[in-house]
Formats: structure tokens, C-alpha cells, sequence
């Protein structure tokens, strides 16, 4: 059994500073906005990702250029609230409740099977 000093240390709990406002914003920056709570899309703490966001645009040969991003930051953190905060769904206050569009479908899916079934009987 591994002790806990066996196992490194992790910073992806610490939380995240936001990035300050550029002239010549960054992929880098847009991500740091994501990681750090500003846009409402997740927690504020670090995300490791497999490949960094705009990895695959340079890899096309087209890196995005600085005010696609400023863009971008714009829309994800002064857009998006402009309008006030964003209205959390059922999923995030854990209002699961009772599936009654599926259990009625198949209800109704049943019911028509019995009619069939019966009328094809005779009966």
C-alpha cells in the first residue's frame, strides 16, 4: 500500500488568479479566464488539459489571431454577464425528479402494442 508521501503533489486544487487585462491577449489568457471561474463554465481551480486551448490551431498553421481572442475573452466574461447571471438548470440544483415524458412514451408505446395485438386476435 502507497503511503502519502508516495503519491506527488497536485495543484489542481489551489485556486486560480485570473489573467489581467492585455492589449495582445493570449490563448493562455483565455484558458486562465476559463480556469479561474471568471466565465461561470467551471470551478475555480486548474484544469490540466491533454493539448492547451488553441493547440490545435497552431498545429493547423493558424494561430488565432489577438483579437479573435480579445474577442473571445470578451464574450466568455463581460458578454456572457451582461445580462445578469446565468439561470442554473435542474441538473446543478439536483431536481432530477420523475421521467414522465419517457415513462408516459412507453406507456403509450404499450398501449397501442395491446390494441394491436388484441384487434389482430379478434378480439
Amino acid at each position: 500500500m502507497a503511503s502519502r508521501s508516495d503519491v506527488p503533489p497536485t495543484h489542481t486544487v489551489k485556486p486560480i488568479e485570473p489573467p489581467p487585462a492585455s492589449d495582445r491577449p493570449t490563448s493562455a489568457m483565455l484558458k486562465g479566464d476559463i480556469d479561474s471561474g471568471r466565465t461561470g463554465d467551471k470551478n475555480p481551480v486548474f484544469d490540466p488539459g491533454l493539448s492547451p486551448l488553441g493547440t490545435d490551431d497552431e498545429a493547423a498553421g493558424t494561430p488565432p489571431s489577438p483579437f479573435r481572442i480579445m474577442l473571445a475573452r470578451y464574450s466568455e466574461n463581460l458578454g456572457r454577464w451582461a445580462q445578469g447571471s446565468r439561470q442554473a438548470g435542474a441538473a446543478h440544483h439536483k431536481w432530477d425528479g420523475f421521467p414522465v415524458v419517457f415513462v408516459g412514451s412507453i406507456g403509450i408505446i404499450a398501449l397501442v402494442l395491446i390494441i394491436g395485438i388484441w384487434s389482430v386476435r379478434g378480439g
